[in-house]
């Protein structure tokens, strides 16, 4: 009889052990899914440009309301955090930044593959764009974005000239110092004749302001908050449906940082990527270039559209960056095909 009171005391005292032990495993997961969490978002722009105000705030917005306020997403424009530009990638990728906004072509061939949507006329809107962009990635270049948790990409509209002397025809070009962008940009201006100037976009009305550049390779949409309009007098696009270039960008964030976040939090940044995401920042990017168009006639300024002959000397003057391009990239031709497809086959979609 001894022996099972023991046994029994042994079994009761395990039981209460064993509930113990479930009881605090239970608050923990309780407390981490009431975990509140601040993510800090890094970026090079001011926050009355369009991305930043238009396209990352309402994002982070969103993400705020659907967590009740758990997620608070602290935004920091204009390099706030410290760095550069071209290091706000490592920034996401270390841990200096939970999430970053960047554009990919400022760490020349780190993206050789999303580089096929800098080539010159691929781009239609941005919003198109931009979904071919995101739905290419998705199947062919995850592995450039691997050591991050990609939200989402995107490209602005179509890029054009804005130079202090008007470009009229394929022969004013030559010998400018244009400012351009990426890798790709600057290889196409080299192509084309131009002395091409490699800067982020935050250097560009300074540069413009002390001669350091004759012109500079931009959307409209950046053009208000940068003041080209005020600092150039001329503006350089082609007519049809693609423009001459694109940029691309991408929203990404730190790998622990998101799997850190208890499974209903991660579920709602899941929830604000991929292409819905990829289609609002080219959206809002489209929208800008209409204001920012509108506003330099307003002031005046000398608008030039390339069209017919004149036009296809351009793009045959910049077909040897496209095929530079593909006889670089391994499966060049096809990654470059496949990106055209995904362009027409969302520009089409779009235009119902």
């Amino acid at each position: 009889m001894k022996f099972i009171c023991k046994y029994s005391y042994i079994i009761f005292a395990a039981f209460i052990a064993l509930l113990g032990i479930f009881s605090s495993s239970f608050a923990n997961a309780q407390e981490k899914t009431q975990q509140e969490v601040t993510l800090r978002l890094h970026q090079f722009l001011p926050s009355t440009s369009t991305i930043p105000q238009d396209a990352i705030a309402p994002w982070a917005k969103r993400i705020e309301e659907k967590s009740a306020g758990r997620i608070k997403i602290e935004l920091y424009p204009s390099m706030q955090l410290g760095g550069s530009p071209p290091q706000l990638f490592d920034q996401a990728k270390s841990g200096v930044a939970d999430i970053i906004w960047t554009v990919l072509g400022y760490t020349p061939g780190r993206f050789p593959k999303a580089e096929v949507f800098e080539t010159p006329f691929m781009v239609t809107n941005a919003e198109a764009t931009s979904m071919a962009f995101q739905t290419y990635v998705e199947r062919y270049a995850m592995d450039e974005f691997a050591s991050v948790k990609l939200i989402a990409v995107h490209t602005h509209g179509a890029g054009l000239f804005h130079t202090k002397t008007p470009i009229e025809r394929l022969e004013d070009l030559k010998g400018m110092k244009i400012r351009g962008g990426s890798r790709i940009i600057n290889n196409m201006l080299e192509n084309l004749g131009a002395e091409p100037i490699g800067m982020p976009v935050p250097a560009v009305p300074e540069a413009l302001s002390r001669g350091v550049i004759d012109g500079t390779t931009i959307p409209w949409e950046v053009t208000m908050a940068l003041k080209t309009s005020e600092l150039v007098k001329n503006h350089t696009g082609f007519s049809g449906e693609n423009g001459l270039y694109t940029q691309t960008f991408a929203l990404v964030m730190n790998k622990k940082s998101y799997e850190n976040l208890p499974d209903d939090l991660r579920t709602i940044i899941d929830e604000e990527s991929g292409i819905e995401i990829a289609a609002q920042f080219g959206a809002a990017m489209d929208r800008a270039d209409i204001i920012s168009e509108q506003y330099a006639k307003d002031l005046g300024n000398n608008i030039i559209v390339l069209e017919g002959e004149e036009a296809e000397r351009w793009k045959q003057a910049a077909q040897i960056t496209i095929d530079e391009w593909i006889e670089q990239t391994p499966k060049g031709q096809m990654l470059y095909d496949a990106a055209k497809s995904l362009v027409e086959k969302y520009s089409n979609e779009s235009a119902y």
